[in-house]
This record gives C-alpha cells, sequence and structure tokens, in this order.
C-alpha cells in the first residue's frame, strides 16, 4: 500500500513539472511572436485592394503594412463582403475596416474613423453613345448600378433622388450589367472605374462628378487607443513622403 502512495505521488510530480516545463515554453514563444493586426476588406476595388492570385493587394493593403511595421505588427488581411466590414470591426473578428472606405456621418456613429489618408471621387459610367445622362441630375428616373454598401450606394439610395437602384455585391458585376443594357448608369469610385473602363469596351466616364469624399480607417468604436496609434502612424507616412509612394505606385 506504501508503494502504491509513494508510485501516485512520483506520477502527480512528474505530471505537474511536464505541465510547468509545457507552460514555459508556450510563454517563450508567444513573447517572441508579432501581434497581428487583422485588417477587414473588399478585394473587388482595384487599385485599392484586389486579387493577384492568391494575394490581396493594393494601395489600402500596402498603407495598412506600413502601420502594421510602424507598430511592430504583423499584418493579416481578410476579403469580406463590404457590408460586413464594420460589424467585423466591432464584434472583434478584425481590428481595421480598410477599404477605400468614405467617411460619412452615418458610419461615424458606428466606428471610430482615423485621420483621412486620401481623398476620392464617386463618378458616373454610361455607355458611350448615351447622351441623356451628362450629370448627376440626370440619373432621376434612371436604373442605376452600385455596389453593395458602398459611398455610391449610400448617396444613390436616397429616395428623394427618384433614382431606382441595382445593387451588386462586386463593382464590375455593376459596370457589365451597365454593359447588358440591364442599368442606365453605374455610380462608382474614380479609380476602380478607371479599371473597369480599361477591361471593357463601348462605356465611359462622364466628365462631372457625382461627390468628392475622405478615405479612412476604421476602428471599433471606442477605441480611441488604437486610432490615435493609427494616426500617428498615419502622420509618419505622410511627413517622410512614403504615403505618396504607396499611392504613386498604383494610380499613375
Amino acid at each position: 500500500m506504501k508503494k502504491k502512495i509513494v508510485s501516485m505521488l512520483l506520477a502527480a510530480t512528474v505530471m505537474t513539472s511536464l505541465v510547468a516545463c509545457g507552460s514555459k515554453e508556450s510563454g517563450t514563444a508567444d513573447s517572441n511572436e508579432k501581434k497581428v493586426l487583422t485588417m477587414a476588406t473588399n478585394a473587388e476595388f482595384p487599385p485599392y485592394e484586389y486579387r493577384d492570385g492568391n494575394d490581396i493587394v493594393g494601395i489600402d493593403v500596402d498603407i495598412a503594412k506600413a502601420i502594421a511595421d510602424d507598430l511592430g505588427m504583423e499584418l493579416k488581411v481578410n476579403s469580406i463582403e463590404f457590408d460586413s466590414i464594420i460589424p467585423a470591426v466591432n464584434s472583434g473578428k478584425a481590428d481595421i475596416g480598410v477599404a477605400g472606405m468614405t467617411v460619412t456621418p452615418d458610419r461615424k456613429e458606428n466606428v471610430e474613423f482615423t485621420d483621412s489618408y486620401t481623398t476620392s471621387t464617386q463618378i458616373m459610367i454610361v455607355k458611350e453613345d448615351n447622351t441623356d445622362i451628362t450629370k448627376p441630375e440626370d440619373l432621376k428616373g434612371k436604373k442605376v448600378g452600385v455596389q453593395t454598401g458602398t459611398t455610391g450606394d449610400l448617396y444613390v439610395s436616397d429616395k428623394e433622388k427618384g433614382i431606382e437602384v441595382s445593387r451588386f455585391s462586386k463593382g464590375m458585376e455593376a459596370v457589365q450589367s451597365l454593359t447588358q443594357g440591364k442599368v442606365d448608369a453605374v455610380v462608382i469610385d474614380s479609380e476602380p472605374a478607371k479599371e473597369f473602363v480599361k477591361q471593357n469596351t463601348g462605356i465611359k466616364i462622364l466628365d462631372e462628378s457625382y461627390t468628392n469624399e475622405d478615405y479612412a480607417i476604421a476602428v471599433k468604436k471606442g477605441n480611441t487607443e488604437l486610432t490615435e496609434k493609427i494616426n500617428a502612424s498615419l502622420k509618419k507616412l505622410k511627413e517622410s513622403g512614403e504615403l505618396q509612394k504607396i499611392i504613386d505606385k498604383y494610380i499613375k
């Protein structure tokens, strides 16, 4: 009986030692690993974010990578539906939302926004032979394609404007619908618009813009600490000229 008790005590001591060793090793590994900064985006918005093979690349990805490097963190990029980005940020599934996202009063009620990192313009795409639509007011009574959840969607969907809105999960799908004659126009960001017009014959960008806007990074509501850290990184990128270099890499 005595031997049995001694054996049990020895076994318990060995197990305790193993657990202690395991905890130490895990702690050592964690201390050497970089913290991850998770970015939610929608990789259907060139040149801000798009797929190059298996990689997600673009202006927003390079800016987020530069910020993560400055913060001593490792960037992880997840592509999801555009209108799921803010919920992902506020639920903690993502730390930041970077997707050519315009600062609007409605969005500011749901997330924190960093300082703006660039400005953009919502423009109108129509068929080359279209003479009915030359300015924003001409969209009244017309069928207009937009990407769901984008500012193009927000601005065009105002019921007082009398526009019939057709929503698509991808900007390219809206443009394809235009080429097929299913919508009369598409309202979308100017830089993706240029890419789409290059890739599709028979369509053009109108000279008059629909609206101008600021792009910023979305952070969980109340997380002012991360917002301030990102703002400090953005300031460095702007002052060093690195931010403009990133933009110039994609927009000639």
